[in-house]
């Protein structure tokens, strides 16, 4: 190949670190913005672990991308950095409940992010053990290896069952661990999680409670300042970061998706061989983040998960004033569209739960509305996503 023709770039002339505005990096604490209070008291809670002893038990509640979860490992971290200090051993696992749903799986991945097998001679296999021998397995494991251990379980409403909960909260009450303190931290989008548990669960957690409100315009826009320095100096123009705080402001105070808005505007300038990240890729950022964020969301749906919010979509777009449609209205247009993929269509009542699983995501929002004696009750079903990105993601979907 002639030197001249290359098919890579080799110096990026946008980006100087983009690790900093990926969604699974870990900031420094002097780039973790508007969360001083929350950080605060959740170090006030675990702080007795510093002294080798328990932690409170805690639950985090907040919308998506409000730093809970950031906040949650960053006084972790730092919880075993001074506990160090003292001669205290700390540790913490972070398991995320929506892709270990079941207790065996949350337990598996607990005690294997924690083991060293060297030091404990236990082995933790994938698979092939009952669930009561990964707990034995890793009560042995915190007795050999640790003082305390922090579990972080994000996304904690997505577990099939509390047990995990009943078990970490009991361990040392039941004699199962005598020389380790465990402190559970669970993490929900669902400020109505707690309501589902089970009563023996609360009683034994006896947890402290927190709800982390959505960013304003001003914290978006701090956060994002703190990692400008993702990109090459003077790259950036002024008005970028403002826009896009503003836009993720007006619309869900997620830094999440501020980060992922700046990230694709630069993206956006790099595909476009633009010497500057400009105000008016902003936009275009917006509505590739929506869509990418909606379309790992649904991906794991199955075909008529997929059908039934094809459905409603097509109503949503088709009768943009409505506040919302009924689960008959949408189970008519979803046979439509069985027949002509020429799939059976589900029953209704199966449809209706494939809606309270949409609604459990947020991709919807589900009212309850009386009709009088002649209608009775009935559910009404609103898109939350804007109905055209839900339609695209569909349309294109793998």
């Amino acid at each position: 190949m002639d030197a001249d023709d290359e098919l890579f770039t080799r110096e990026d002339p946008i980006f100087a670190n983009k690790e900093l505005l990926e969604i699974n990096h870990l900031p420094e604490k002097n780039r973790i913005v508007g969360r001083d209070d929350e950080i605060q008291s959740l170090a006030n809670a675990v702080n007795p672990a510093i002294f080798g002893q328990s932690p409170s038990n805690l639950l985090i509640y907040g919308k998506t991308g409000t730093g809970k979860s950031l906040c949650a490992k960053h006084v972790s971290r730092r919880l075993i950095e001074t506990a160090d200090q003292e001669g205290v051993t700390i540790t913490y696992a972070y398991i995320d409940c929506s892709q270990d749903t079941t207790e065996t799986q949350a337990v598996q991945s607990l005690a294997a992010s924690i083991n060293d097998a060297e030091k404990t001679g236990v082995s933790i296999p994938d698979k092939g053990i009952s669930t009561a021998t990964y707990y034995k397995r890793l009560w042995s494991i915190l007795d050999a290896q640790y003082d305390v251990v922090l579990v972080i379980l994000d996304e904690i409403d997505k577990l099939e069952s509390d047990s995990i909960l009943m078990q970490l909260s009991r361990a040392g009450e039941a004699g199962k661990i005598d020389d380790c303190k465990i402190g559970a931290i669970g993490i929900s989008n669902k400020i109505k999680y707690k309501d589902r548990m089970d009563e023996r669960v609360k009683s034994s957690l006896c947890e402290r409670e927190f709800v982390f409100p959505p960013y304003d315009a001003n914290q978006l826009r701090s956060i994002m300042n703190a990692r400008k320095d993702a990109f090459r100096d003077g790259v950036l123009e002024s008005g970028v970061i403002p826009r896009a705080a503003a836009l993720a402001a007006q619309e869900h105070g997620d830094a999440r998706k501020a980060i992922d808005m700046l990230r694709y505007a630069g993206e956006i300038a790099q595909a476009n061989s633009a010497e500057t990240v400009r105000e008016e890729f902003v936009t275009d950022a917006r509505e590739k983040a929506e869509t990418d964020r909606f379309r790992e969301l649904i991906r794991g749906a199955t075909p008529h998960s997929r059908y039934v919010l094809q459905a409603l979509t097509h109503l949503s777009l088709n009768e943009p004033h409505q506040d919302g449609f009924r689960t008959t209205a949408i189970y008519d247009v979803y046979e439509q569209l069985c027949e002509d993929v020429g799939s059976d269509p589900l029953s209704l009542r199966r449809v209706r739960d494939l809606l309270k699983e949409h609604a459990f995501l947020d991709v919807l929002e589900q009212s309850r509305h009386s009709g009088g004696s002649a209608e009775g009750n009935f559910t009404k079903h609103r898109l939350l996503e804007d109905p055209e990105v839900v339609r695209d993601v569909l349309v294109n979907i793998e």
